[in-house]
């Protein structure tokens, strides 16, 4: 069973309905028959040239005067509504950030009344409590019509009883719900040891670094200040103190196993002798005290930074702490002003992805590699790259040496493989010798990252304790870091970009381990990218880097899985809801970002002058711009299939520029074959 199927074979997430059950927009549309011929659009080479020329230098004009490039990084409502309930749990309000925030979260509710997790999604109960709580902690009056209708739209759904884990968390801090509500998170999981079936190194590293301050906050069960005195008693059915919370994140006989479990810890937690709590307390301290990762924070994401300041605030950490000044610090670094009256705070921040991948793209574009902007680019990645903490990762890889880059400013416990071998094959392209060492280094980690399977994970090797995820706590479905097709691809790539070819053990392997991931129709898997065009350019990229014949069944059923995936209009998509069984043919409007994808898989599989790929060229050289961007407001990013999405705003600027300068560039060379690992 590949990944894929691992993980759609995982039930519908809590407070999550199946997209095929939207009467509205969210459900996105079914795939298109093909078009004729005599639909062609045709390429004005002069406005290509334009285009080009115009987002390149805009590109160029977004990048930091330090050499590096970030884009807005935005997620649902879930996170904004998170920062205004911290607040909230501190008893420290700033009203006029807040009423910021409170625009935003009016502005992306939906008509029905709820908040979705991508752009047209179907409205998500979890979403919708939380940011309906926000809502309320602002002062928004609960009989106003938005309120109203958010209130309606969750006792449909069941009441905020049936929300996700994360969220009665949550309302548990609040006081709104009794903790019988939340799993059972005993503290006491730091003293377990390596050998037993829960431990920290099987679990992902995003997992890690949110479950610790949890179970510190479930040790000592502090109560938000809530200064206002807010509860939204009316979002429950029945009273909290008498609902019913489930407790089988899998619907079947295992999640009957482990919710049985949950309930005889709960039981027996009542129990623990207060010494070993206070070791585990200790002990969970000491994890987080050498990740807390300075301004930058624990993990470099919102939620375990926010856990974390709450872990503090709980510990009696007194306020002007430097190490809980530093903790907020942190957070508010996240915050996104958009214009002067709408505020948001986002998941994490993204310059070492973005700067890599604009690279890339300018380089495509012909951008001069000894020129200042790619220069200090280089300079930029450069200084990050991490080459003296020895991670988590090495609870799996002892006496691998360290060398590789984090997908956010800094995140030294956490370098990303995904984002390491995508810095490496900007690097090597751009040829500055000066290189050379840490390029040498980040392929040592990459080779020894790679799991018994023959794929990588994103963070981890050998992270497929799949039962995990039958435990109560993990209803998200996304506890693990398992090896992936996207992930595999890139690093298949960056290893043959630099000479490693299929005669490497570890290339074939990499290899193998695509042909078998490889979907029945002939696409594959999107674990970082909405979804199967993703995956399906990531592999085919990784098999022309490595010489594959491009003749081959695999490859050209790829080609036929892509061309018929066309819109009429010459572009390509594919909505969030593809991660959902029976919905993977769902689409959205034709966006930047996937055409993008679509046209260097094709022209990584050779089809460079295919009817397909001029009408994708032609598709972006029409599609509305704004400066370096393509208008894209569809989700194309993913954090968790199923439960968080990402718009990655970079994504509909340099991919774009990218697709269009390789095809202009293979048009106008003698070869047709792409050179480089992606």
């Amino acid at each position: 069973m590949n990944f894929r199927d691992r993980f759609l074979d995982l039930p519908r997430v809590w407070g999550q309905e199946d997209p095929a059950s939207d009467t509205g927009g969210g459900a996105g549309h079914d795939i298109p028959a093909p078009f004729p011929d005599e639909h062609l659009l045709e390429i004005d080479d002069d406005a290509l040239d334009r285009v080009l020329r115009e987002t390149h230098f805009a590109l160029n004009d977004l990048q930091r005067p330090d050499g590096h490039w970030v884009f807005e990084f935005e997620a649902d409502a879930t996170i904004p509504a998170e920062y205004v309930m911290l607040q909230h749990f501190l008893g420290e309000i700033d009203e006029e950030r807040e009423r910021r925030i409170g625009n935003y979260l009016r502005q992306v509710q939906m008509g029905d009344g709820g908040w979705p997790m991508f752009h047209r999604g179907v409205a998500n109960l979890s979403a919708t409590v939380k940011a309906y709580l926000a809502l309320k902690l602002i002062g928004d009056d609960p009989a106003a019509a938005h309120m109203t209708r958010a209130r309606n739209l969750i006792l449909e759904r069941g009441g905020a009883a049936q929300c996700n884990v994360f969220t009665r968390i949550a309302l548990a801090l609040f006081g709104q719900v009794p903790w019988r509500a939340v799993p059972a998170m005993p503290v006491e999981i730091m003293l377990l040891p390596r050998w037993f079936p829960f431990h920290l190194s099987k679990v992902s590293y995003w997992s890690r670094t949110v479950i610790v301050p949890l179970l510190i906050l479930n040790a000592l069960r502090p109560r938000a200040r809530n200064p206002k005195g807010v509860r939204v008693d009316e979002l429950f059915r029945h009273h909290p103190d008498r609902e019913r919370y489930p407790m089988n994140a899998t619907g079947d006989a295992v999640g009957v196993f482990f919710a049985g479990l949950d309930t005889l810890f709960k039981t027996a937690g009542r129990r623990f002798p207060k010494g070993s709590r206070q070791r585990a307390i200790k002990k969970a301290v000491e994890f987080i005290t050498p990740r807390l990762n300075g301004e930058d924070g624990l993990g470099g994401i919102f939620p375990a930074m926010a856990n974390m300041v709450m872990a503090f605030e709980a510990l009696g950490r007194p306020r002007n702490d430097p190490e809980f000044v530093t903790a907020r610090k942190a957070i508010d670094k996240l915050l996104y002003d958009r214009g002067p009256d709408i505020t948001y705070c986002q998941p994490c921040l993204s310059p070492i992805w973005d700067t890599c991948l604009a690279a890339h793209a300018l380089l495509e574009a012909g951008e001069d590699p000894d020129g200042p902007v790619l220069q200090k680019a280089t300079d930029w990645l450069l200084e990050r790259e991490i080459t003296e903490t020895v991670g988590d990762w090495a609870w799996r890889r002892p006496g691998l040496k360290p060398g590789g880059w984090a997908f956010q400013y800094w995140n030294n416990y956490y370098p990303d493989v995904d984002d390491t071998a995508v810095v490496v094959m900007a690097l090597d392209r751009a040829g500055d010798p000066r290189s050379r060492p840490a390029i040498e280094r980040a392929t040592d980690w990459i080779l020894g990252m790679q799991s018994s399977n023959g794929g990588w994970g994103a963070f981890d090797a050998e992270n497929e304790s799949y039962y995990l995820n039958a435990i109560p706590f993990a209803d998200h479905g996304a506890l693990l870091d398992p090896p992936t097709a996207d992930v595999t691809a890139r690093c298949v790539s960056m290893l043959a970009q630099l000479g490693y070819g299929p005669g490497h053990e570890a290339v074939q392997r990499g290899l193998d381990f695509l042909s078998r991931e490889q979907e029945a129709d002939g696409s594959w898997f999107g674990r970082w990218g909405v979804n199967y065009i993703y995956g399906t350019w990531s592999a085919l990229a990784a098999f022309n880097a490595c010489g594959e014949d491009l003749t081959a069944p695999h490859i050209r059923k790829a080609v036929d899985w892509l061309k018929l995936r066309q819109r009429p209009d010459g572009g390509w998509s594919e909505d969030c809801a593809t991660y959902w069984p029976g919905r993977r043919d769902t689409m959205t409007g034709s966006t930047a970002s996937q055409t993008a994808w679509a046209l260097l898989a094709l022209m990584a599989a050779g089809d460079v002058e295919s009817t397909a790929v001029r009408r994708g060229v032609a598709y972006l050289e029409a599609a509305p711009r704004d400066g370096a961007k393509w208008h894209e407001p569809h989700y194309t990013g993913i954090g968790f299939p199923r439960v968080f999405y990402l718009n990655y705003h970079g994504y509909s600027a340099y991919f774009p520029l990218w697709a269009l300068a390789r095809y202009r560039n293979l048009l106008r060379s003698n070869e047709r074959r792409v050179r480089y690992g992606m």
